[in-house]
């Protein structure tokens, strides 16, 4: 259970980000102030040697993974009683969030996103990393594109799973055929789970519907999509992602270049999200902003919420927040700006102090070489798998 400024690691805990099968996420903080996401496994999967060696082995692979649009890991600790890794924080809405708040995404921010996360998927698959568990919730908006979050770790699940009929590794609106049918999932598993994510982000409906477990999956397996609403030049790109054989779905770096040539037939504005998910963004970053540097608060000696000292922070940080928003939101060649409301302060975080130097979202962390090149990973190249028979 969270106990306020408990740590794990060298992270102090600032709250939790959320849980699932292997364990509950937290936000850290580093010594020197950079945000962090920790994952701690769940005491009674420490306690399996077996689940430590893989856990142990997909940790050291993801270190690996490059690209500007996942979010990498930073820091691990395989052996501690309670094994846990940490990724860089990004500030920002989960994909599903957007959606849930404000509706399906415009057609042109789409096949943006849709270039984005196949570039971050193929610089996992360059990796010899499989996600296994692509969806909405898994991916953020970030200010300068989405991030693809928890790859590469859902590997050491996957023996638990199956021996112990647990269930299968995956959301089953996003699953694939092969994984629904308890298949090894590979490179081609996560084509088409993002298939399924864009449809689902263009329309606000999943392609194989809702209803119990068994029968999504049972549409997944043995059904055609349900792409009603996706336009026609998107649709074209998704069709062959969700074929039911693996070997004829595109591979990740195959769908760069076609959502790249997709993404490029819109003009920038149409490509640029909606103005209210800009504004979740900014606010976002700016709620992250307060938690950068360590305070007094951690001593036990913080201010309390409706101080002076509280209110002048928390004025500071919205003139900040508005004059950020301002630029990051202005439009090409014309002076409208998205408005910024940033939201109430819990109390829990009024008393940790603002200072000017840190009123920006914790950066991500610098890439070696701020390499560019897709389905690089750090330090390293390898080849992309083709899934053979790639159309």
């Amino acid at each position: 259970m969270f106990e306020a400024q408990s740590r794990i690691g060298p992270y102090v805990l600032l709250g939790q980000l959320g849980g699932g099968g292997m364990g509950d996420v937290y936000l850290g903080r580093s010594r020197g102030g950079r945000l962090v996401a920790v994952k701690a496994v769940r005491p009674h999967l420490a306690r399996d040697p077996e689940f430590r060696r893989r856990f142990s082995a997909e940790v050291e692979a993801a270190r690996k993974v490059g690209g500007f649009y996942t979010a990498p890991v930073v820091d691990a600790d395989t052996a501690a009683a309670v094994p846990w890794l940490a990724t860089a924080y990004v500030p920002g809405p989960s994909l599903q969030e957007a959606v849930d708040a404000y509706g399906p995404l415009p057609d042109g921010a789409v096949a943006a996103l849709g270039a984005g996360l196949a570039e971050g998927l193929a610089a996992i698959h360059a990796c010899g990393l499989v996600h296994r568990d692509l969806k909405p919730g898994n991916v953020i908006l970030a200010e300068d594109g989405p991030r693809i979050i928890d790859f590469g770790i859902a590997r050491a699940l996957d023996a638990e799973t199956r021996l112990t009929a647990h269930g299968v590794i995956g959301t089953p609106a996003f699953m694939s055929p092969e994984q629904a049918q308890g298949g090894e999932a590979g490179p081609a598993s996560d084509v088409f789970a993002l298939a399924g994510l864009l449809a689902h982000v263009v329309t606000g409906r999943r392609p194989f519907g809702s209803g119990t477990t068994y029968e999504v999956l049972q549409r997944v397996v043995h059904e055609a999509p349900d792409l009603t609403g996706v336009p026609a030049s998107l649709a074209e790109l998704l069709l062959p992602c969700l074929a039911k054989e693996p070997v004829r779905r595109p591979t990740a770096a195959r769908l760069l270049d076609r959502f790249a040539a997709l993404a490029e037939s819109y003009d920038a504005e149409e490509r640029r999200n909606p103005d209210r998910i800009t504004t979740m963004i900014v606010q976002r970053g700016a709620l992250a902003a307060t938690l950068v540097l360590p305070g007094e608060s951690e001593s036990g000696s913080g201010s309390e919420s409706g101080s002076a000292d509280g209110n002048a922070r928390r004025a500071l940080l919205s003139e900040v927040v508005a004059a950020v928003g301002a630029l990051y939101a202005r439009r090409a060649g014309e002076d409208r700006t998205v408005p910024v409301v940033l939201p109430p302060l819990p109390g829990a975080l009024a008393g940790v102090p603002v200072r000017a130097p840190a009123l920006t979202p914790a950066p991500a962390l610098t890439l070696a070489g701020q390499d560019q090149c897709r389905g690089q990973c750090r330090g390293q190249r390898a080849p992309l798998d083709d899934h053979r028979g790639d159309p």
